[in-house]
């Protein structure tokens, strides 16, 4: 009777005896966590310094937008690898960055349908600026006090 009132109330020591089993197995020492991060960001680094190299080829605006976009998703998915997808993705959500995080996945996703479906290349353009700018806005967000001390200097030069 007791284990089905467990069960019942969720609070079954077999079940969460199994997850925590599945990701004791599936967890990534430290230094493999590092490193792959490294890689992963460096990578990112690389297609977006590609991209701006292509930008002055025949059809560089596309490349540039492309690689770009695949370069700020790698760097942006490499902080996986430090604390986990899940925790990345809570974080990402949380109300204090959730406008940048929306932002920045618009971004993305805009950029994309600009070089593919809709075949502008100065909207591709002002998508990856503005990309840029949510990139930067959502990285801010992890720096106590960061955003604060950007719109004050932003709002002393503006006046």
């Amino acid at each position: 009777m007791d284990k089905l009132r467990r069960v019942l109330s969720g609070q079954d020591d077999e079940e969460q005896g199994l997850t925590t089993q599945v990701l004791d197995s599936s967890s990534l020492s430290y230094s493999t966590r590092l490193k792959w991060f490294a890689i992963c960001f460096v990578c990112g680094v690389v297609c977006s310094i590609l991209g701006t190299g292509l930008l002055f080829l025949p059809q560089g605006t596309k490349l540039f937008a492309v690689f770009y976009t695949l370069g700020n998703i790698a760097a942006l998915a490499s902080t996986c690898f430090l604390m986990g997808p899940m925790k990345q993705l809570k974080k990402m959500f949380e109300t204090t960055r959730l406008l940048a995080t929306v932002l920045m996945l618009l971004c993305f996703v805009f950029t994309l349908c600009a070089v593919f479906w809709w075949h502008k290349k100065g909207l591709a353009l002002l998508f990856c600026i503005l990309q840029f700018l949510s990139m930067t806005w959502y990285s801010l967000s992890y720096i106590p006090y960061a955003r604060d001390a950007v719109i004050k200097c932003c709002s002393s030069l503006l006046s």
